[in-house]
């Protein structure tokens, strides 16, 4: 059952925190928009049913992140990001730089999630794991998270979508853009540039980024180039082709401790037709091309695993609106191809498996938002079809209910599902044998709560999950070296967002995420939870600096033989001040000292995070 005390401790610590914020805010009118930015009908997000709506009429639990807020944040990798949104817990993140990372969403495991970059699948088909050290984070323009099943917008994502945003090609004819470089201890870098404008009608961006370290700790050193570009092209008044390119080459050292490195090569392609035909209805359609190549290997031995991944789809959306509807249906198609070579070698032994599985999938989808009055409805329904786990059926249904201009009610129930990764259905791997008659993992989920901004001066989220997951994936035993269908999980918890309104400048914020993991097999986490704090200072025109800290709790059992360490928070900070040089180009000087307390917060020994180290850097914005 939910634990009631940790609940009860942890909403009385959020709530105290801001309001010692809270005491002396200023009490003028104008600044109580800002915290109903949140929900005004103007801010429109596209994950929840893949057509922009306002996010006062999204049921599921959904939380936005911006490129402004990034920028702020001085970030580095998505993963950093990531780690700041209540309700997401990352696994093997050390707060490096560069450093890879999975994810979890309110305590589901990491297969379960799944990560898109303008709708392209990122997850890796050898064990469906969301790894996004290949997106470069200079190229987003929001993220956009859904926590919970979206199997009927999204298909096989039992646990949540992470839904990845890249910036818009330009529409004026002077270029716009930013030049960045920051340094840091260990000769860490990191150089970006992009710009953005029209030559002749065709809107053009491009990016491109250097990043490089030494390794902060035990010698883990990181290299990565990255390349993006996009480019729009008005083929009439009402229809526009969108065509984007992008190559990233991430370099990992695990360090001496592990003994290893990853080597990982990205391409990705996609060619989109947008068309307005007539003013309640438009269309689209898109093809796209993702290829990946991941090389693990070892420094004191000739073990090498590579995977390599490939997929070609494509979908189409017809979208019809009015007053009153907004109806959603479209088709998604795609064929998956995986490489797998794995190679281990000790000295006198020596094995090696190769396979090359595939994956065809196609699905039907449709969803609609019903509006009446101050209520908003979303039923959906999506039929997927696959070629190693047949057929599922996901619905739907959400609702939202404004009460007055300050406060809104969400709550929703959906079915969701997760495809078993590639090879433990077909191929197989040095480690276990191929299942075929592996069914995807089900769930069904139930979400509820509110958000307001009705208390004075304080902006307020909080939302209840229940999940019930069956036919959960067991790994191999022995006696059994395969993966099978066995488990049942029952996932509940709480996530609780509190945040002022600026006074003096300044903006509190205090965030809480907790999940109850009640599963038949007697191993596991039982509980996890995160706490979140952030002071900001803001005064809106040439200063900015943020104070944040985390604390995360993964309740691993067997701690001592790992040697884990996570009991105390981790605090960064982040400063950018503007430079007034009265020129049209803007710039500005950042500086961000990480883990100024040299805290602990790693789940193994080879995992250690570093201590506290610095950086700095300058951006012109022209």
């Amino acid at each position: 059952m939910f634990n009631i005390k940790v609940y009860t401790l942890s909403l009385f610590f959020l709530i105290t925190t801001a309001f010692i914020c809270d005491a002396n805010l200023s009490t003028i009118e104008d600044e109580m928009q800002i915290l109903r930015m949140f929900y005004q009908e103007k801010e429109l997000v596209i994950s929840a049913t893949r057509h922009p709506k306002s996010v006062s009429q999204v049921a599921e639990n959904i939380t936005v992140i911006t490129a402004k807020e990034i920028e702020r944040m001085n970030a580095h990798t998505i993963s950093e990001v990531l780690d700041r949104v209540p309700g997401i817990f990352l696994r093997g993140f050390n707060h490096d730089f560069g450093s890879p990372a999975l994810m979890t969403i309110q305590g589901s495991n990491e297969r379960n999630i799944r990560v898109l970059l303008d709708g392209i699948t990122w997850n890796q088909l050898a064990n469906n794991s969301p790894e996004t050290i290949s997106i470069p984070v200079g190229i987003v323009r929001r993220i956009e998270i859904i926590k919970g099943p979206a199997s009927s917008a999204w298909g096989s994502s039992l646990g949540g979508v992470v839904n990845i945003i890249t910036k818009s090609a330009g529409d004026t004819k002077i270029p716009s853009g930013t030049v960045q470089a920051s340094f840091g201890e260990r000769d860490t870098r990191d150089y970006r540039a992009e710009v953005s404008g029209l030559a002749g009608p065709v809107g053009c961006y491009l990016f491109g980024a250097r990043q490089k370290s030494d390794g902060l700790r035990n010698s883990r050193h990181f290299d990565n180039n990255s390349f993006f570009s996009k480019f729009r092209i008005p083929v009439s008044k009402k229809i526009n082709a969108i065509i984007s390119m992008g190559y990233t080459e991430p370099e990992t050292d695990f360090g001496e401790n592990f003994s290893g490195k990853m080597n990982t090569r990205t391409f990705h392609s996609k060619a989109l037709i947008e068309a307005r035909l007539n003013d309640n209805l438009d269309f689209s359609i898109a093809a796209y091309h993702f290829k990946q190549k991941s090389v693990l290997s070892f420094h004191n031995t000739e073990s090498r695993y590579k995977y390599d991944d490939q997929t070609i789809g494509g979908n189409a959306t017809i979208v019809w609106s009015n007053q009153y509807h907004t109806a959603v249906l479209g088709f998604d198609i795609d064929h998956g191809e995986l490489g797998q070579t794995e190679k281990y070698s000790v000295p006198n032994f020596s094995q090696t498996s190769k396979t090359d599985p595939d994956i065809k999938k196609w699905a039907l989808y449709a969803n609609d938002t019903i509006i009446i009055k101050d209520l908003s409805i979303t039923p959906g329904f999506r039929y997927d079809y696959n070629s190693l786990t047949g057929s599922f059926i996901s619905p739907s249904i959400g609702a939202t209910y404004q009460i007055g201009k300050e406060s809104i009610l969400r709550g929703s129930v959906a079915r969701g599902f997760t495809i078993p990764p590639l090879p433990y259905v077909s191929g197989g791997s040095l480690t276990y044998e191929q299942n075929r008659s592996l069914d995807s993992e089900e769930i069904w989920s139930y979400q509820g709560g509110f958000e307001t901004a009705a208390a004075k001066y304080l902006w307020i989220k909080t939302t209840y999950f229940f999940h019930n997951l069956h036919k959960e994936l067991r790994p191999p035993t022995i006696g059994q070296p395969r993966f099978t269908n066995h488990g049942k999980t029952r996932r509940q918890g709480i996530e609780i967002e509190v945040q002022t309104i600026p006074f003096y400048n300044f903006t509190c914020f205090a965030g809480f995420s907790y999940a109850h993991i009640n599963s038949s097999e007697e191993s596991g986490s039982p509980n996890m939870y995160t706490y979140d704090l952030s002071i900001k200072y803001d005064d809106k025109k040439t200063f900015h600096a943020e104070l944040f800290g985390q604390y995360t709790w993964w309740n691993i059992e067997d701690r001592a033989s790992l040697d884990s360490h996570y009991n105390t928070f981790i605090w960064d900070l982040n400063i950018t001040k503007k430079l007034d040089f009265k020129t049209k180009v803007s710039s500005e000087i950042f500086f961000t000292a990480h883990n100024i307390f040299n805290g602990s917060q790693y789940v193994q020994m080879d995992r250690e995070n570093p201590q506290r180290w610095v950086e700095a850097g300058l951006r012109i914005h022209f």
